[in-house]
Order: structure tokens, then sequence, then C-alpha cells
């Protein structure tokens, strides 16, 4: 048996293309839009009316953020909205060009946030660690100055789907979408397929 309970077998791990979207549970639905719309810079989307609860969906770098209204545990989320920052807790990250531009700006808003100086090999790597409003961590970093260096051979073959450590970072896709959301974002159903 390998780590986990999963039974070990000797084919391919699944051949995945990229991240798609993180899903988040929040207590107050308008407070977290506004935040990752107007710090994170994530924009509204089109979500599916047949869902049988409140939510919103953004999008924005590649990928899709899907917020989710709280209806239990209400207590136990305010609770987390309150943790102190620790850059080990479950977290999403975010590259940046500016990291001391993105600590002021988090400044001027009155966002908390914590500062780290990571070196390795001569290289430093800088973070920013925050919560968004339902205490979520969020990191901000220049990690691309380290090296990506797989410590195995990809082995995913299929055709169907990209080799992982491609030299680029984004499919056309993703960015012609992330064009498009720089104008009228609020796509219909057809436009939004065209870019997933």
């Amino acid at each position: 048996m390998a780590a986990g309970g999963l039974k070990k077998t000797s084919s391919s791990p699944l051949c995945l293309s990229s991240v798609n979207h993180i899903s988040r549970n929040c207590v107050d639905l308008e407070k977290s839009v506004e935040f990752y719309e107007n710090v994170l810079g994530f924009k509204p989307i089109k979500r599916p009316g047949s869902f049988g609860f409140a939510g919103a969906w953004l999008y924005n770098y590649g990928m899709g953020v899907h917020l989710l209204q709280v209806e239990e545990d209400i207590e136990l989320a305010i609770q987390n909205r309150n943790r102190e920052i620790n850059p080990r807790d479950d977290h999403i990250s975010f590259q940046c060009e500016d990291i001391v531009q993105v600590e002021n700006d988090l400044k001027e808003r009155s966002i908390k946030c914590t500062r780290r100086v990571v070196e390795e090999g001569g290289i430093l790597v800088e973070q920013l660690f925050f919560h968004d409003p339902d205490g979520f961590m969020i990191e901000v970093c220049n990690c691309d100055n380290l090296p990506v260096e797989p410590l195995t051979s990809p082995s995913c073959n299929s055709r169907r789907y990209p080799k992982p450590f491609k030299s680029t970072t984004h499919t056309l896709a993703s960015d012609s979408f992330t064009q498009h959301l720089q104008g009228d974002y609020r796509t219909s159903n057809e436009q939004y397929a065209m870019y997933v």
C-alpha cells in the first residue's frame, strides 16, 4: 500500500492538463466577491443557474475561483476569520513582479500580512502571506526565481493532455480568455465554453 492507504499500481498518474478552479466557502458572499475582484483581480463570470445554493464564479490568471455561501457551520467559519497568519496553512499562491508594490498595496488596504524571505542556493524568494475575508491563506511571491527541476521524468504519454513541465505556463486559450475578461467579462455560456 502506498501513502494514504491507496493501492500502489504500476500505471501512470492521472493525465491532467491544468488547474481549473479552487472552491472556497464564505460567510459573506458579497464581501468575498469584492475581495477577490478588487484585491486579487479576478473577474466575475456567469455561473450556472441550476445550482441550488448561493455562490459566485470568478476567473483570471488562467484559473477560476468558485465562492460558495456557507449555510451551515457559520460559527466555525467565523472563527477561521480571526486565525493568526501561518505560512504553513493550506493556501493558494500567486506570482508577482514587484513584491514591494504588492506589500504597499496590502498596507494601504489595511490587510495584515506576513513577509518571509527564503534562500536556496543563493536565490532569494520573497513571500507575502495574508487572509481572505474568511481566513483562507493567500500567498503572493516571486517563486519564479527558483527553477522548476523535476525529480522524476514525466510519465503522462497521452496525446490529449499536454506534458508536464512545458516551457510555456499558459495555453493560448487561457490567455485569450484572460484578455477577453479585460473587456466585457460578463460572458454567455457559449462564449465561456470557447475558452475552457
